[in-house]
C-alpha cells in the first residue's frame, strides 16, 4: 500500500485546451500499473481540443454539467454521477457547457509502450461547439 500525497492543481496547457481548465493529477503509471487518473475542472465554455487515447479513456462526472462529443457529431451531455467510455482511437472533445462548470475524472491506460497514448488534435471551433449544444 502507498500513500500519494495531493498533487499541486496547474492550469491546463492553451495548446490542449480551451477556456480556463486546471488539472490535479491523481495518478501516473507506476509499473506494472498503467493507469493515468486526473481530475479536471472546466469552467463554462471551457474544453479540451480534439484528441484521442490509445487505449481508450473513462470520464466520471463529479460534479457540474458538460458534453463529450465525437467526429461522427455524436453529443453525450454528461452530469454528476455519469460515466462515459470513449474506445481506443475515437476522435472526441469534452468540457463544461456554455453555462455551467464541469469536473470529472479523466481515467486512461498508458500503452506498453510508454506516455499516456494521447493524441491531440486541432482544437474544437466555437461553431464546433455551438454545434453540440443545438445537437
Amino acid at each position: 500500500m502507498e500513500f500519494i500525497p495531493l498533487a499541486d492543481t496547474v492550469r491546463a496547457p492553451a495548446e490542449r485546451f480551451t477556456g480556463a481548465v486546471h488539472l490535479t493529477m491523481l495518478k501516473t503509471p507506476s509499473p506494472p500499473s498503467r493507469l493515468v487518473a486526473s481530475l479536471v475542472r472546466f469552467t463554462p465554455g471551457a474544453r479540451t481540443h480534439w484528441h484521442s487515447h490509445a487505449v481508450g479513456q473513462t470520464l466520471h462526472v463529479t460534479e457540474g454539467a458538460g458534453l463529450v462529443v465525437n467526429r461522427d457529431g455524436q453529443v453525450i451531455r454528461m452530469r454528476a454521477g455519469d460515466t462515459v467510455w470513449t474506445p481506443p482511437g475515437e476522435e472526441h472533445w469534452h468540457g463544461g457547457t456554455t453555462t455551467t462548470c464541469l469536473s470529472h475524472i479523466a481515467m486512461l491506460e498508458a500503452p506498453e509502450q510508454g506516455g499516456d497514448g494521447t493524441t491531440w488534435l486541432e482544437p474544437v471551433t466555437d461553431e464546433q461547439y455551438a454545434a453540440a449544444h443545438r445537437g
